[in-house]
Protein backbone atom coordinates (compact mmCIF):
# COMPACT_ATOMS: atom_id res chain seq x y z
CA UNK A 1 0.00 0.00 0.00
CA UNK A 2 1.60 3.61 -1.06
CA UNK A 3 2.33 5.66 1.51
CA UNK A 4 0.25 8.67 2.18
CA UNK A 5 1.34 11.96 0.53
CA UNK A 6 2.62 14.83 3.46
CA UNK A 7 -0.49 17.78 3.17
CA UNK A 8 1.68 20.44 3.67
CA UNK A 9 4.11 22.26 1.26
CA UNK A 10 7.05 21.72 4.18
CA UNK A 11 6.23 18.46 4.70
CA UNK A 12 6.55 17.59 0.82
CA UNK A 13 9.74 19.17 0.55
CA UNK A 14 11.04 17.37 4.03
CA UNK A 15 9.66 14.17 2.35
CA UNK A 16 11.35 14.60 -1.37
CA UNK A 17 14.44 15.53 0.55
CA UNK A 18 14.36 12.30 2.08
CA UNK A 19 13.77 10.55 -1.22
CA UNK A 20 16.90 12.18 -2.54
CA UNK A 21 18.88 10.95 0.11
CA UNK A 22 17.96 7.77 -0.40
CA UNK A 23 18.37 7.41 -4.28
CA UNK A 24 21.71 9.40 -3.28
CA UNK A 25 22.76 6.50 -1.15
CA UNK A 26 22.97 4.51 -3.54
CA UNK A 27 21.47 1.29 -2.14
CA UNK A 28 18.30 0.68 -3.45
CA UNK A 29 16.47 -1.94 -5.56
CA UNK A 30 16.02 -0.81 -8.99
CA UNK A 31 12.07 -1.35 -8.33
CA UNK A 32 12.17 0.73 -5.20
CA UNK A 33 14.15 3.46 -7.28
CA UNK A 34 11.55 3.51 -9.62
CA UNK A 35 8.56 3.99 -7.26
CA UNK A 36 10.62 6.50 -5.29
CA UNK A 37 11.73 8.30 -8.62
CA UNK A 38 7.90 8.38 -9.18
CA UNK A 39 6.52 9.53 -5.72
CA UNK A 40 9.76 12.26 -5.81
CA UNK A 41 8.12 13.61 -9.63
CA UNK A 42 4.68 14.01 -8.04
CA UNK A 43 5.62 15.69 -4.65
CA UNK A 44 7.89 18.32 -7.05
CA UNK A 45 5.08 18.46 -8.83
CA UNK A 46 2.99 19.26 -6.31
CA UNK A 47 5.30 21.88 -4.74
CA UNK A 48 5.69 23.68 -7.78
CA UNK A 49 1.86 23.90 -8.64
CA UNK A 50 1.31 25.08 -4.65
CA UNK A 51 4.29 28.21 -5.64
CA UNK A 52 2.40 29.01 -8.92
CA UNK A 53 -1.06 29.07 -6.70
CA UNK A 54 1.17 30.90 -3.88
CA UNK A 55 2.87 33.79 -6.55
CA UNK A 56 -0.70 33.88 -8.04
CA UNK A 57 -2.57 35.05 -5.01
CA UNK A 58 0.40 37.35 -3.94
CA UNK A 59 -0.09 38.87 -7.61
CA UNK A 60 -3.22 39.43 -7.44
CA UNK A 61 -2.81 41.05 -3.70
CA UNK A 62 -0.42 43.37 -4.69
CA UNK A 63 -2.61 44.26 -7.82
CA UNK A 64 -5.66 45.03 -5.80
CA UNK A 65 -3.03 47.21 -3.79
CA UNK A 66 -2.37 48.99 -6.20
CA UNK A 67 -5.60 49.59 -7.94
CA UNK A 68 -6.82 50.61 -4.66
CA UNK A 69 -3.87 53.65 -4.36
CA UNK A 70 -4.77 54.70 -7.58
CA UNK A 71 -8.84 54.44 -7.25
CA UNK A 72 -7.62 57.07 -4.18
CA UNK A 73 -5.06 59.37 -5.97
CA UNK A 74 -7.07 62.35 -7.64
CA UNK A 75 -4.85 65.21 -10.13
CA UNK A 76 -4.13 67.59 -7.63
CA UNK A 77 -1.93 64.73 -5.74
CA UNK A 78 1.45 65.43 -6.55
CA UNK A 79 2.80 61.71 -7.94
CA UNK A 80 6.35 61.54 -5.84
Amino acid sequence: MPEKQPATFEAKIARLQAIVNELEGGNVELDKTIALFKEGKALADECAALLKSTQDQIDRAMQGSTDAARSQSTDDDIPF
